[in-house]
């Protein structure tokens, strides 16, 4: 599996390492170590050192296999996960809320990895050895609905069908303000962003990201906020989160990209996975799975409300 993105001016000048680093989510050392394994190519080229400097616009290249790993994630039976489905090839769950998906350089444990090599130790044998069983993520705020290879053929299938854009993701957000219609598509390409690596945002040079909306629901008390249904055609990182941000309605609690405010207080983003769909990698059927608003989300809704002034007499 490797990671494609476009060095962004806030990265101008710096060392390959700490990009590698960024893009890979792993340490300094480790990102100095892929290098030295020949996992990291800029414009196309691999790179042997560390060192080199980049500027803004080079394209880098990081294959997510060649994570070093001297002792990988292990079992631990103290994460309980809600498993929603299970067979021979993959496992469904849904996540949540604060739960981190894998081991990386600011979260050694207590991970959905963890938890899930206690239930399933086979998994330790599929995928990246970093990584075992994931095939995609969601981020520690977010909840809902999430798929982990079982097996060394649902992997493959995963990767694939996702890179192909063939797996169903549907996600429930309360963002802020109101919409001018009921339904919309965002389509803006999602890079890292100029000033702040540590982000995404809508920038020329990203990689193509297309989101639609659709509202479900208004509220006017506390504040004006929306319901949304949100369903991606691509997974970007962040893509959610940055496209509602960059149409003007942040998701209510995302502290990163403008939605923590006064009017209404939220101690994480409120999005929600609900509904995730794909082909079985064994059977080759059509399958979906859904979870209901988890109970923080629900009593953050339930603080807003619609006025309506009395009719003028």
């Amino acid at each position: 599996m490797k990671v494609e993105e476009i060095v962004p001016s806030a990265l101008d000048g710096e060392r390959i390492d700490r990009i590698v680093s960024i893009i890979a989510d792993i340490s300094r050392s480790d990102a100095t170590r892929l290098i030295a394994d020949g996992g990291a190519e800029v414009d196309g080229v691999l790179i042997s050192s560390g060192k080199p400097r980049l500027k803004e616009g080079q394209t880098v290249v990081v294959d997510l296999d060649k994570i070093p790993v001297d002792d990988p994630p292990g079992p631990d039976a103290s994460v309980q996960l809600n498993v929603v489905y299970v067979d021979d090839d993959i496992v469904v769950i849904n996540k949540a809320a604060g739960m981190v998906v894998h081991p990386a350089s600011r979260h050694g444990s207590g991970t959905v990895v963890n938890g899930i090599l206690a239930l399933y130790p086979e998994i330790a044998e599929v995928g990246q050895p970093a990584r075992p069983g994931i095939v995609h993520r969601l981020d520690a705020g977010t909840t809902g609905m999430m798929v982990i290879a079982r097996s060394q053929r649902a992997y493959d299938s995963l990767v694939e069908a996702l890179s192909d854009h063939e797996v169903g993701r549907q996600y429930v957000a309360l963002s802020w303000g109101h919409f001018d219609s009921p339904t919309a598509t965002v389509d803006a390409s999602i890079g890292r962003h100029p000033r702040d690596p540590m982000k995404m945002a809508v920038v020329n040079n990203g990689k193509w990201a297309r989101t639609h909306l659709q509202v479900l629901e208004t509220f006017n008390d506390p504040a004006d906020v929306s319901l949304v249904q949100c369903t991606l055609e691509t997974g970007r990182t962040h893509q959610i989160r940055v496209h509602l941000a960059a149409v003007g309605h942040p998701v209510v609690g995302d502290a990163m990209y403008g939605g923590a405010k006064s009017a209404l207080k939220a101690n994480r983003p409120m999005l929600h996975a609900q509904r995730l769909t794909l082909i079985h990698p064994g059977s080759g059927e059509e399958m979906s799975w859904e979870a209901p608003i988890p109970d923080d989300m629900v009593s953050v809704i339930a603080r807003c409300s619609t006025y309506e002034p009395d009719a003028p007499q």
